[in-house]
């Protein structure tokens, strides 16, 4: 089975820099998309064999979860409780054999000034994903605005401290993962340098290949065995992000 996850920075914004090529090419059976920044009946894009579902944040140009899928989900659950509702950035997906959970982790901002929400939001999502792997497996992906180790960001000396590379941010990445999840594409590449799924539109980050790894596909540790590929689709243009992919038999 085969998923695709991208933060378009602007569901608008991508139909028009080539997205319905890159949706095509990729052929996802379950495709989830971030920062959508749009509500219902903006934009629409309906391809043949998709069903969509989509979380708009309550501002609008902001945020903003989606997914299509081949397959016809149990179940379709928005948000991770009150605290946490009104900015669309989580949705969980329920099949018969594992559940998907598509998210859009707060950024902490410049200085860290949204660092207690953010910290408030990990330990939210830990718990929530916590709670569905004691049911069936877990697949959780998205832009968790985490780069977690020094070889997952171009210059980690001179970023320390920085929004997406604070210790906090990271500390509960390494606790999601102790808690019985694992990074898929570490789990396959753990020494592969140089992989990233963002960088900044300034300085000709993109073309220098000064990015960041902060896009995931975090699996249940017990279905890690089934990975059968981990990708960095960054042949894919259209955003400050590229997808990724995750292979695994399910």
């Amino acid at each position: 089975m085969k998923f695709v996850s991208w933060n378009v920075n602007g569901f608008r914004a991508v139909l028009q820099k080539g997205f319905d090529e890159a949706f095509i090419a990729l052929d996802a059976d379950i495709f989830c998309l971030q920062e959508t920044k749009m509500q219902p009946g903006q934009a629409s894009y309906d391809p043949p064999g998709y069903e969509d579902f989509w979380h708009s944040a309550q501002k609008k140009g902001y945020s903003g979860t989606a997914a299509f899928t081949r397959k016809e989900p149990l179940s379709v659950v928005y948000g991770i409780g009150e605290a946490h509702a009104d900015e669309g950035r989580v949705m969980t997906l329920e099949y018969p054999g594992f559940y998907l959970v598509n998210a859009y982790v707060p950024n902490a901002q410049p200085e860290l000034v949204r660092l207690p929400y953010r910290m408030a939001f990990e330990d939210a999502i830990r718990e929530h994903l916590k709670a569905l792997d004691r049911k069936k497996p877990v697949v959780y992906c998205g832009d968790l605005n985490v780069a977690h180790q020094e070889i997952d960001l171009k210059y980690p000396r001179a970023n320390r401290g920085q929004p997406g590379f604070s210790d906090e941010e990271r500390e509960k990445m390494t606790l999601l993962l102790g808690s019985g999840f694992t990074d898929s594409f570490r789990h396959l590449y753990p020494d592969k340098k140089e992989a990233y799924t963002w960088w900044s539109y300034r300085s000709n980050a993109r073309a220098s290949n000064a990015g960041w790894r902060i896009d995931y596909f975090v699996v249940s540790d017990r279905i890690k065995g089934s990975i059968r590929a981990a990708g960095i689709e960054n042949q894919v243009f259209g955003s400050d992000h590229c997808p990724v992919s995750l292979d695994i038999d399910l």
